[in-house]
């Protein structure tokens, strides 16, 4: 979240922040309840000191009056302070991190494209068939079975694709380890608190987590959320020339509420594998620490040989807790009537909206403890991957292997 102080001084600029990023929260209700926080503060401190003063005097009748009235108005006091600092905590948990300069303003259709392949390349890619067709007419992609033991959403991989699945996943974590990322798997579910922490709603119409009954516990959506929430409260060994990179491999689940053809198959569905990114570094190493996660993830692809385009994500499309993010888009030659680009990744630099809801700390040069900053990143989410590969290496009734997956698929050649 924001700083408080912060807030209260730059009304106006959060008041901008918030209509670029479509959110509604009213700074001036805040604002006003902060500054009743402050004054009910100066109360209770006004009736303590009040309080010690006549415990040193001599208790007369009016002074043990008075004494009694005094603990009645601070217990008052305390209970409108809870109230007020509780109100405050809400609103300003609800206000959205800030904005990059150069982040283009706008919804989610306002993205700027800062790089993409030629037409010609995205013509000559790709067979007959999106890859449900190809999936399921080679016995690789079930998802009538998922529907009946799950509901939709849910899908059993088959086979060859199961190899394939296990080959990005062990592919994604060599390149991150390769770029200096240490690796685990992480929990599969977190407490409430670290999901908020983070910057994700737990409950609610607007969430997209499940729930388990009767825990404070959810499934997590993404990694992202394990891999930070296991520094919450600490002050960690970030030093400037030393971020802490880590790689974290994981199940996600979301409720996803989109429909429609664009949607189906393995592009939406409530669970998939992922390989993400996490980096805690010094504020002045945040931007430069954003670029790696990009050319990461362009690396990545790169190696897939998958056409990909780059894309600014628009102020009013950025999650909370972004202050600016990159996604790439790779082509999907079977998606829609004529193919389209679809989302495979995305790399957000969070500055210390995250570290100051999750107390992350490192220590400056002098010593002194100061907020971290969070960025995380997709290296592979499976199911996405898969769709652009199978379609974009389609020939015929076979999928032709990238040189850079093979060593860990096992063969050139998918099916045939």
């Amino acid at each position: 979240m924001l700083d408080l102080h912060f807030i209260e001084h730059n009304a106006e600029l959060i008041r901008r922040n918030n209509a670029d990023r479509h959110v509604e929260v009213d700074v001036d209700a805040l604002v006003a309840a902060s500054g009743e926080r402050k004054r009910l503060i100066a109360v209770g401190e006004a009736l303590r000191v009040e309080a010690k003063g006549l415990a040193g005097k001599g208790r007369s009748d009016a002074d043990i009056a008075r004494a009694r009235a005094i603990k009645e108005e601070e217990r008052v006091a305390k209970a409108d302070l809870a109230a007020v600092e509780e109100r405050v905590k809400l609103l300003q948990a609800r206000i959205p991190n800030l904005t990059h300069p150069e982040t283009p303003r706008g919804e989610e259709a306002d993205f700027a494209v800062r790089a993409t392949p030629d037409e010609a390349t995205l013509r000559r890619r790709g067979g007959a068939g999106d890859h449900v067709d190809v999936m399921t007419a080679q016995g690789w992609l079930d998802m009538e079975a998922g529907t009946s033991v799950a509901g939709p959403g849910f899908y059993f991989l088959r086979g060859d694709a199961v190899l394939l699945e296990m080959a990005l996943v062990r592919y994604a974590l060599d390149m991150a380890r390769a770029h200096g990322f240490a690796l685990c798997t992480t929990p599969e579910m977190v407490r409430e608190e670290i999901l908020v922490g983070t910057g994700f709603t737990p409950r609610g119409d607007e969430t997209n987590t499940y729930n388990v009954e009767g825990t404070d516990l959810c499934l997590i959506g993404t990694a992202e959320m394990p891999l930070c929430g296991q520094f919450r409260g600490r002050i960690v060994e970030a030093a400037a020339g030393a971020p802490i990179r880590t790689c974290g491999v994981s199940h996600c689940f979301r409720t996803e509420r989109a429909a429609g053809r664009a949607t189906r198959g393995l592009y939406r569905v409530h669970q998939f594998t992922k390989v993400e990114l996490v980096v805690v570094c010094t504020p002045e190493e945040s931007e430069a620490e954003h670029a790696r996660l990009l050319a990461l993830e362009r690396a990545i692809f790169d190696g897939l040989e998958i056409p990909y385009r780059v894309l600014d994500v628009a102020s009013g499309d950025l999650g909370a807790s972004a202050y600016r993010k990159f996604d790439l888009e790779a082509w999907m030659p079977g998606r829609g009537e004529d193919g389209a680009f679809g989302e495979v990744t995305s790399a957000s630099n969070c500055l210390d909206y995250q570290a100051r809801r999750l107390g992350i700390r490192y220590r400056r040069e002098d010593g002194k403890p100061a907020l971290a900053h969070t960025l995380n990143g997709t290296a592979i989410a499976t199911g996405r991957a898969m769709i652009a590969l199978i379609e974009n290496h389609l020939d015929g009734d076979r999928v032709r292997i990238p040189a850079a997956l093979v060593p860990f698929y096992g063969a050139d050649t998918m099916g045939g």
